[in-house]
């Protein structure tokens, strides 16, 4: 994880810059004086502009935090509102979670408007906050958002001249039940109606860690096994998290400042390693939820273990849910995310050739970027996979292959990058024939059957000899790896990676 691909330092900068914004918005909320809650309400609704808002554009992701409140405060004002009246509250929970999942067939600005609309009726019942408490809540929700444009959009604006994060999956094509996103509306509000009675029946003050998990198991999945894996990952990474807790935040005792420091590591991490590992994120936010509780002075061992008690109860009704509730097969999900990432180390090496061949406008960093994040969405997909309690042997074997290729993919497309970034890099007419034979490779890989055979077994076949141009020598082991990819990728159509 500490060592997983970061060109451009994209995650180091934007996990730096997620520190910088949320410690000014909950500064903010104290220098204006209000209460612990409110601040902890704001460092929250920071963390989630920041994390969660990832339009394709500089300006989508403007108008998205500025509806951020739209979609919270009447959410925020329910919640409050109703927290006393449990039937009521639960009725009202269960239709936000509808809706906020229902809200992802409208890509990235619906995922972030449904995440931020949840996790606002989720802090008030993790806060304990009454209806007394909402102009100070609305205020620190807004200075926090306020502080979080200021940091991402004019103090350190990282989005331009890199490749933004890529969103939540897009929406398969279909209609009514046939639409995954409807499935998973459905599937998600199951599952925390599961989650919220047996979570109650466990403990009335803590349930919603329950509802809690479920909610996140199920954001950035499409189908069952992304589903399956993620939940065994979020009960390791909480029960890690737990251990943690233990040695360090319990002793702590809520002291502020140190608490403060360690809040500020553990959202550090949270950004850091959210694309590459699953389980170190929910460490981070475990880690972070404890010291938290320090804080509010209600942290025991005992808290911990019904947070992994509630986490438990959370994922075995995510699991039941995608098994039992309209299940969404993996398999086209797979090749849909494979596919872009084919198509994206193709538009790298097309933009780093013209860059080579003098084109000033050429740039193919951003492209090496959005490769790094497709194909973390690659393993994500073929997690169930390579899983090692996955029973298909030879599944598992094809998918690591898939895995190991593509990842040596964007090796020579970094390499690549990086010599075209040199000014005394010259053209050499060999990289042209190059890349039209990645070209057609890649558009051998991501076409129908027809057409298919021929163009890879020729580029298999074709021997390069030795270079010492840099350049090429990416090039040349960029093809060879398309050209393995063939057999894999191939053999996966006539027997999937998973039953459809």
């Amino acid at each position: 994880m500490l060592v997983a691909p970061d060109p451009g330092h994209v995650r180091l900068r934007n996990s730096c810059r997620a520190v910088v914004g949320i410690g000014f918005a909950v500064a903010l909320a104290e220098l204006v004086g209000l209460s612990l809650t409110a601040s902890i309400t704001g460092g929250l609704a920071a963390l989630l502009a920041l994390f969660t808002v990832a339009d394709g554009t500089v300006r989508a992701q403007r108008v998205t935090t500025a509806l951020l409140p739209v979609a919270g405060f009447p959410v925020l004002a329910l919640a409050t509102l109703l927290h006393g009246v449990a039937p009521a509250r639960d009725a009202a929970l269960l239709l936000v979670v509808l809706g906020g999942v229902y809200a992802r067939r409208w890509g990235a600005r619906g995922h972030a408007l449904g995440i931020f609309a949840f996790m606002n009726f989720f802090v008030t019942q993790f806060l304990h906050a009454v209806p007394e408490q909402l102009p100070e809540l609305y205020a620190a929700v807004g200075l926090a958002l306020g502080a979080a444009a200021l940091v991402r959009f004019v103090l350190w604006p990282l989005e331009r001249g890199a490749a933004p994060p890529v969103p939540a999956p897009r929406p398969l094509p279909g209609s009514g039940l046939a639409r995954p996103t409807t499935r998973q509306a459905l599937q998600a509000t199951v599952a925390c109606a599961f989650a919220l009675v047996l979570g109650q029946a466990l403990s009335e003050d803590r349930w919603y860690w329950a509802v809690g998990t479920v909610w996140w198991i199920f954001v950035n999945t499409v189908s069952r096994g992304e589903t399956l894996v993620r939940g065994f990952r979020r009960v390791l990474g909480t029960v890690v998290g737990i251990v943690v807790g233990v040695l360090i935040a319990i002793p702590l005792h809520g002291a502020p400042v140190p608490t403060a420091v360690l809040v500020a590591v553990c959202v550090f991490g949270i950004f850091y390693t959210a694309a590459v590992s699953y389980s170190w994120m929910v460490l981070s936010v475990t880690v972070m939820a404890g010291l938290l509780y320090g804080l509010l002075g209600v942290l025991d061992a005992n808290l911990l273990v019904l947070r992994l008690e509630e986490t438990a109860i959370g994922a075995a009704g995510a699991v039941l849910a995608v098994v039992l509730v309209l299940p969404v097969t993996t398999h086209a999900t797979n090749e849909a995310w494979i596919q872009r990432a084919l198509r994206c180390v193709h538009a790298a090496t097309a933009e780093a050739a013209a860059r080579l061949a003098g084109s000033p406008s050429a740039d193919p960093a951003p492209h090496a970027a959005e490769l790094e994040v497709l194909l973390a969405r690659v393993r994500m997909a073929l997690a169930p996979l390579v899983h090692p309690l996955n029973p298909f042997r030879a599944r598992k074997a094809r998918a690591g292959q898939v895995i190991t290729l593509l990842d040596g993919c964007a090796r020579e497309v970094r390499g690549l990058v990086a010599v075209a970034a040199d000014p005394d890099a010259g053209h050499d007419a060999r990289l042209v024939a190059a890349c039209g034979r990645v070209k057609t490779a890649v558009e051998a890989l991501t076409a129908g059957e027809r057409g298919r055979h021929e163009p890879a077994r020729a580029l298999g076949a074709v021997p390069h000899p030795a270079v010492t141009e840099p350049a090429l020598a990416h090039l040349h082991s960029l093809e060879r790896a398309l050209a393995e990819l063939e057999v894999p990728l191939r053999t996966s159509r006539y027997a999937p990676l998973l039953p459809a």
